[in-house]
């Protein structure tokens, strides 16, 4: 090959060398560039997005350091429920003790009633009382020197649920109440916000009312324990004589016979309407039947003469 050919085609491969680096860097520098401003764009989105989050974020959050956290204590209703064999005829007197007893600790009596001997029934008695913690075991002593305690039976209710869900509605509405206060309060308020927002305020302190009420109601029946007993006189057993059998047959004889004589009234009484009608229908009966014998022996007659 000449020499002079030679010296181009190195120039030529040296020339597509540098072109082909030169292309490489610049391939290289472009990649860069789009990475640091893919990565710039990245930022930038999140820094955007982190903007709009950012206050729900910060919203929920809060929500969540302020939500009620569940009570850790429980609230549970204990009741007992006692029955009292009072040995003797001092009934009335032992309700009566019991009653002034619980006068005397931290017991609230709910009911008491005393029902008196009579031919059939035999005296008995009730009592319902609310009694604090500390002096049940008192209380139920001094009901078990009144007499034998034929059955104790004890039972509980958890009310928690209850008692969390009520508290939470106390706090939501006395939120609510307060800020229709503070919009009330505020200067500048048309009549018209002003009748509506008084309507709102009067809604929510009836409700708050009514929940701080059912609130003492709980912890009245988790902070005392239910107590009912019941008083019986014991039954007496007697002896029974020989001739025991024959009086108590004349006795069930006597309702025997009365039974049966009430039971003819009522037949005569429901036969007695029936008899009006009866009686007069067979009297009708009576006299066509005889009309229809005596027309017909004269037709007979005729008919033998001929």
């Amino acid at each position: 090959m000449p020499r002079k050919s030679m010296v181009l085609l190195c120039v030529a491969i040296l020339a597509s060398a540098g072109c082909a680096h030169k292309s490489a860097r610049y391939m290289r520098d472009m990649a860069v560039d789009d990475a640091e401003t893919n990565e710039y764009s990245q930022t930038t989105a999140y820094s955007a997005v982190q903007s709009k989050i950012a206050p729900a974020y910060a919203r929920i959050r809060t929500a969540m350091l302020e939500a009620p956290v569940f009570a850790a204590s429980r609230y549970v209703a204990v009741h007992h429920k006692l029955e009292i064999v009072e040995p003797g005829t001092g009934l009335a007197k032992s309700i009566d003790a019991v009653v002034a007893y619980c006068g005397t600790i931290q017991c609230e009596l709910l009911t008491s009633s005393v029902t008196n001997e009579t031919a059939v029934l035999s005296p008995s008695g009730n009592i319902s009382a609310r009694v604090a913690p500390q002096d049940l075991t008192k209380f139920l002593d001094f009901v078990g020197k009144q007499g034998k305690i034929s059955q104790h039976s004890t039972g509980s209710e958890d009310k928690t649920a209850a008692v969390v869900d009520v508290e939470a509605k106390i706090k939501n509405q006395t939120d609510f109440r307060d800020s229709l206060r503070k919009m009330l309060a505020k200067p500048g308020v048309s009549v018209g916000d002003l009748l509506q927002i008084q309507e709102k305020l009067a809604e929510a302190q009836a409700e708050l009312d009514s929940e701080a009420t059912q609130r003492k109601i709980l912890a009245n029946e988790t902070e005392k324990v239910f107590v009912e007993v019941g008083f019986r006189s014991e039954q007496r057993i007697t002896s029974r004589s020989t001739f025991a059998p024959i009086g108590e047959a004349l006795r069930e004889s006597g309702s025997v016979l009365a039974e049966s004589l009430a039971a003819l009234i009522t037949a005569i009484a429901a036969v007695i309407p029936w008899l009006i009608v009866i009686v007069p229908g067979f009297w009708v009966l009576v006299k066509l039947w005889r009309r229809f014998r005596k027309n017909r022996k004269p037709s007979a007659a005729a008919h033998g003469v001929s």
